[in-house]
C-alpha cells in the first residue's frame, strides 16, 4: 500500500472503535497514517455520567486516554470547522484558537451528537446540560451548593426552592439522573441538621406517556416504581414552557420554584454534519448500508452523525445509541481498509441485544437478549455490561462501586460553580463555556 492518510472526525463510541478497528485491520507493514480529531484527549464512557454527577464514581473512571488506548493513532486536539469534500481537506481549530488543515485519502465522519435544544424561553440560559464530564461535575457542585445554601437560610421559600430539582426528559439519561438524585441529595442533607425536617423534591417531566418510552412496558413500570418509591414526582405528559432564574412554569400551568433545571430531553447530530453540504436525514448524513456516503466513495459516516439504514427494520435508520455507534465504528474501520486494498465492503446489520438502565442503589432495569429484568438481578447485569463495554478503567470503576457500597460517597464542592449555569447552547459539550456572571441570590 502506498502512503495514505485516514482522518476520523470524533472520538466518541463510533470514532474510537473506527480507529481501533483500523489498527487491527491494516496490513502488517502498512504506512497508512490514522489521524483522530477530537476536542478532548480522552474517550468518554457516557453511560456512567449520572454516577459521576451523583458522586458514586470518580470522573476519571469514565475517561480513557486516547493516546494510551490507541497507540499508532495521531491525535489532533480540536474541533472541526470545515470539511472541503472537493479538496479532500479538513480544517480544525485547536483549544487555543489555532487553525489547522489536514488532507485525507479517506474520511470518517463520527462527530456524534450534542444537546438537543427546544425553542422554550429561558431554557438555554437557565438549564444545566448533561453531555460531558465538565457538565456532570458542574451539576454535582451545583446540587451540593444548593443543599448547603438551603441549610443556612432562614427564608423557608428560598429553602424550598433550593431543595427542589427538576429533570426534563424521561429517556435513559434523564431517568438515571432522577433516580440517582434523591440518593445523592439525601446523603448531602444528612450532614446538615438544619434540614432534618426539610422536604427535598425531585421532579421528572416528559411529554411522553411513560418513563423510558423506548423500552417495553414491563421495564418502564419497573423504573417508574423505583422512582416513585424514592419520592420522585413523575409527571408524564407535562414539560417546561418557560424557565427563569427562580423557577419554571409547566405546560400544566403549575409554577415550580427551583434553582435547578436539568435538561436531558435528547440529542441532535453535531452541527458539523450540516456544514459538510452532504445530504442529511433529520440532521444525520445519509449513507449506504456499507457506511459509504453516496457520491463520495472516500467518505464514510457512522454513529449518531449518520443515518445508517437498519437492515433489520426495512425503511428505518438505526437508533442513536452507543450500541449501534460502537458496532458501526468497527465496521467502518474494516470497510475503510477494504476500500484502500480493493477488498469487498460489508453492510451493517445488527439486532439490538437489549438495554440497561442503572437506577442507583441496588436497583436497575435491563432486558438482555430481550429478557426483562428488574431489581438486583438487573443491577448485576447492568454493571457487568458496563465493565465489559468500557475500553479501560474497569478495575478502578469496580473499586469505586465497592467503596460507595461500603463507606458511602464523597460529596464536597470542587469549586466549579462560578455562575448560575453552564449554558446549553454550545456545539461542544465537552468544553462548556462558563460565563462570569453574578451568583444567584
Amino acid at each position: 500500500m502506498a502512503s495514505k492518510r485516514v482522518v476520523i472526525v470524533g472520538g466518541g463510541f463510533a470514532g474510537f472503535e473506527t480507529a481501533r478497528s483500523l489498527l487491527k485491520s491494516l496490513p502488517e507493514g502498512s504506512d497508512t497514517e490514522i489521524v483522530l480529531i477530537n476536542p478532548t484527549d480522552y474517550f468518554l464512557y457516557l453511560p456512567l455520567l449520572p454516577e459521576v454527577a451523583a458522586a458514586v464514581i470518580d470522573p476519571r473512571r469514565v475517561t480513557v486516554s486516547l493516546p494510551a488506548a490507541l497507540p499508532g493513532v495521531r491525535l489532533a486536539l480540536g474541533s472541526v470547522d470545515k470539511v472541503d469534500l472537493d479538496g479532500r481537506t479538513v480544517t480544525y481549530i485547536d483549544p487555543e484558537g489555532g487553525a489547522h488543515e489536514l488532507g485525507y485519502d479517506r474520511l470518517v465522519l463520527a462527530a456524534g451528537s450534542v444537546n438537543k435544544l427546544l425553542p422554550i424561553p429561558g431554557v438555554a440560559e437557565h438549564a444545566h446540560g448533561f453531555r460531558g464530564v465538565p457538565e456532570a461535575l458542574y451539576l454535582r457542585d451545583h446540587i451540593i451548593r444548593q443543599i448547603e445554601l438551603a441549610a443556612v437560610t432562614d427564608d423557608q421559600a428560598e429553602r424550598d426552592a433550593r431543595c427542589t430539582f427538576v429533570v426534563v426528559g424521561a429517556g435513559y439519561t434523564g431517568t438515571e439522573v432522577a433516580a440517582q438524585g434523591p440518593l445523592f441529595t439525601t446523603a448531602v442533607a444528612e450532614r446538615h441538621p438544619e434540614l432534618r425536617d426539610q422536604k427535598i423534591r425531585w421532579l421528572l417531566l416528559d411529554i411522553a406517556p411513560k418513563v423510558l418510552p423506548e423500552l417495553n412496558p414491563r421495564l418502564s413500570k419497573t423504573a417508574d416504581k423505583v422512582l416513585r418509591a424514592r419520592g420522585v414526582e413523575v409527571r408524564m405528559g407535562d414539560t417546561v414552557e418557560e424557565a427563569t432564574a427562580d423557577g419554571v412554569q409547566l405546560k400544566s400551568g403549575e409554577v415550580v420554584c427551583t434553582r435547578s433545571l436539568v435538561w436531558c430531553v435528547g440529542v441532535r447530530p453535531d452541527p458539523v454534519v450540516e456544514g459538510t453540504g452532504l445530504a442529511t436525514q433529520k440532521g444525520r448524513v445519509v449513507v449506504e448500508p456499507t457506511l459509504v456516503v453516496p457520491g463520495h466513495p472516500e467518505v464514510f459516516a457512522c454513529g449518531d452523525a449518520a443515518a445508517v439504514p437498519d437492515l433489520t427494520r426495512p425503511g428505518e435508520v438505526t437508533a442513536m445509541t452507543a450500541q449501534h455507534a460502537s458496532r458501526q465504528g468497527k465496521l467502518a474501520g474494516r470497510n475503510v481498509v477494504a476500500s484502500l486494498t480493493g477488498g469487498k465492503l460489508r453492510k451493517y446489520k445488527h439486532h439490538d441485544l437489549g438495554f440497561v438502565v442503572d437506577l442507583g442503589g441496588k436497583q436497575a432495569a435491563a432486558n438482555p437478549l430481550k429478557i426483562p429484568l428488574g431489581g438486583f438481578p438487573a443491577k448485576v447485569v447492568t454493571r457487568g455490561y458496563h465493565l465489559a463495554a468500557m475500553p479501560g478503567n474497569r478495575v478502578r470503576t469496580a473499586v469505586d462501586w465497592l467503596l460507595d457500597a461500603v463507606i458511602g460517597r464523597q460529596s464536597v464542592q470542587l469549586g466549579l460553580v462560578r455562575a448560575p449555569h453552564v449554558p446549553l447552547d454550545t456545539d461542544n459539550p465537552e468544553v462548556p463555556r462558563i460565563p462570569e456572571l453574578p451568583t444567584r441570590r
